[in-house]
């Protein structure tokens, strides 16, 4: 399938922008060395005249976003300071300086721009993931290439080996197996039959299948994550925010305060005016915040970045931000610590009877009916590779079981209660039953001679659910698990999660309300959640995370997507929002005080223009360089 134009279009636009500033910053830095040379020569003219075309080449992408800014916002900013303590040093006569401070300028400018790429690198690989065309099936049974945006849901599309599929769908004929990387990051290919679900972007291996689209392409599984990951890259966290209003006002101080300097130092301390003026000027370039304003936002971009290469999708930098912040976690039990599916734990048959007869007949009767239970028993029959007997009627009976009538007698099939509690009770001196007090959900067979057999079935943990448990503890954060499920069940998987503690049987509204007690006694709460009745609990949290797999509802209210389904990743998102923070902090100190050093040496004098914009750029550089530390972040 042909990828999108618009996206490729992007691309290379991308890749123009970056490698036009970088050309610039470089021919820039060039023409400065050859007018240098030709000053030593003797040739001053054409030394100006080099230095003039350095200023433009070097200075025009930042003059040009400076003076837009300020038309757009009113308001003046860093790039225009910069432009006039360019333009200052050039009157005075310190053509190199000036120069210099262009140059370097358009260097971190094309550091940030190089930033600003790389974080968009992940949507851009994702966005080529998407087909931009499809095979329509049509009502004579011909097949036509159409576009993708142009499908509407109820559309059979073919797709054959080897091709992307183009939309959400199920299958409605034939079978394969799905490269399902793309979504969940798994290496393994998941088979697919009749009616299973399938999601656009992932890849068609084997067989050639039809399929009906069941959602719009706008609001298919792998749109929401390229939209997830678009919008953490343009909201801004609030420190960024912050940081741009100072900006703002820290701006006019410095140009107030450069004014008073153009006069007050010749009167009061006795400067002669061209002193006066150049420390004016001086003042300009290492008042200006171009390091602190870059103290935030390329750490942000490359932490969102690099979340998002490792299956961890932030909707914004403010949700980032608030990670770090987390005292305690929240759990949902089903979906989240364990993976929501029952499994058969035990099957135990009576004394002398065989165990495959026993599993034939149950998971025989069990496979006539759709509850989980019996998809469960049914599932764990086909893994021992028994056969199933089919040779009888079923008979549902609602709340309780079913009853089955073999040649050999009728036989049941259901709960204690069921069956009986007192033969339950006696079954295998009560072995079965103890189960049950486990937590586990215990099915039981029961023929005309008593209890035949009994399986035990409990919604397992996930595989690196007690990890993930222990890593977060270990960042010292508390655990607590919240489930609508009794207290039997609740006891069991929270003892086998390590979880420092839990609450049983909650609804919605009582999930809500244990969220909105644990941030009063533990500050800021996270909550993770798969489901629609987590949704309240997500949006109450300080920060609500959500599975991957989880629904269309908890995925939009969540706050982090945890696409990979893998809860060890949490604390990985927890590790690189705190080294985050800990970045911005050397940043942002790191820039306030190489701005005070480089202003107080300037009124002492002992500071010259050359060293002054070594110092300011330098110091912008570093604070950009150690954001970019985000981008391969692993701890």
């Amino acid at each position: 399938m042909a990828t999108s134009h618009a996206t490729a279009e992007v691309t290379k636009s991308v890749n123009w922008k970056e490698h036009i500033e970088l050309v610039m910053a470089v021919l820039s830095g060039i023409l400065i060395m050859a007018a240098w040379l030709s000053g030593k020569n003797g040739a001053d003219n054409t030394s100006i005249a080099l230095y003039v075309i350095a200023f433009l080449i070097g200075g025009y992408a930042k003059a040009k976003e400076g003076i837009e800014e300020t038309i757009e916002n009113k308001e003046l900013n860093v790039e225009m300071l910069m432009v006039f303590a360019a333009v200052g040093s050039a009157l005075i006569g310190y053509w190199a300086e000036g120069a210099v401070l262009i140059f370097i300028f358009a260097v971190s400018g094309a550091l940030e721009t190089y930033t600003l790429n790389k974080s968009h690198k992940e949507i851009s690989s994702l966005m080529e993931l998407q087909p931009e065309e499809a095979r329509l099936l049509l009502s004579d049974g011909s097949e036509q290439s159409v576009p993708t945006d142009s499908l509407t849901v109820g559309a059979r599309l073919l797709v054959k080996a080897g091709e992307r599929i183009p939309v959400d769908g199920i299958i409605r004929k034939g079978a394969t197996s799905i490269d399902m990387s793309a979504i969940n990051g798994e290496s393994v290919p998941a088979d697919k039959r009749m009616d299973d679900e399938l999601f656009a972007g992932t890849v068609n291996i084997s067989g050639v299948i039809e399929m009906e689209m069941t959602k719009p392409s706008s609001e298919s599984l792998f749109q929401k994550i390229i939209t997830m990951v678009q919008n953490a890259q343009s909201e801004k966290s609030p420190s960024q925010q912050f940081i741009e209003r100072f900006e703002g006002r820290y701006v006019k101080v410095v140009l107030a305060t450069v004014a008073i300097m153009l006069f007050l130092p010749h009167f009061v301390f006795g400067w002669d005016w061209t002193t006066t003026f150049y420390r004016a000027i001086v003042l300009l370039v290492v008042a200006s915040p171009c390091a602190l304003v870059a103290s935030i936002m390329p750490a942000t971009l490359a932490a969102v970045s690099n979340g998002a290469k490792r299956g961890v999708l932030f909707k914004g930098g403010v949700h980032l931000e608030h990670l770090s912040s987390l005292n305690a976690i929240v759990f949902d039990k089903t979906g989240t610590l364990t993976t929501g599916r029952p499994v058969v734990t035990d099957f135990l048959v009576r004394d002398g009877a065989s165990q495959d007869d026993a599993l034939s007949l149950l998971a025989g009767i069990e496979s006539r009916s759709n509850h989980p239970l019996a998809a469960a028993i049914t599932a764990y029959a086909a893994e021992k590779s028994v056969e199933l007997r089919r040779d009888f009627e079923i008979e549902e009976i609602p709340g309780s079981g079913l009853r089955a009538r073999p040649e050999e007698g009728e036989v049941i099939a259901g709960s204690p209660r069921f069956v009986g509690i007192i033969e339950a009770q006696a079954f295998l001196d009560g072995r079965a039953l103890a189960l049950s007090e486990e937590g586990m959900t215990v099915v039981f067979l029961k023929d005309r001679y008593g209890i035949l057999a009994a399986a035990a079935l409990q919604d397992v943990l996930r595989p690196e659910a007690a990890a993930a448990v222990r890593e977060l503890k270990k960042a010292g954060l508390r655990t607590i698990m919240l489930t609508g499920d009794n207290e039997k069940t609740a006891h069991a998987i929270a003892a086998e999660a390590g979880v420092d503690e839990y609450t049983a049987e909650c609804l919605p509204d009582t999930k809500v309300e244990k969220v909105k007690e644990l941030m009063t006694k533990y500050g800021a709460v996270g909550m993770v959640g798969d489901g629609i009745n987590d949704a309240p609990a997500l949006a109450t949290a300080t920060s609500g995370i959500s599975m991957g797999e989880g629904t269309d509802v908890a995925l939009e209210t969540a706050d982090v997507v945890l696409m990979k389904n893998d809860l060890t990743k949490l604390a990985y998102a927890i590790r690189l929002s705190r080294k985050m923070q800990r970045i911005v902090k050397q940043n942002v100190f790191f820039s306030i005080f190489i701005i005070v050093l480089l202003i107080i040496s300037n009124f002492l004098q002992v500071v010259d223009l050359p060293l002054g914009v070594i110092g300011h750029e330098g110091s912008t550089i570093l604070v950009i360089l150690n954001g970019l530390r985000m981008l391969n972040a692993s701890r």
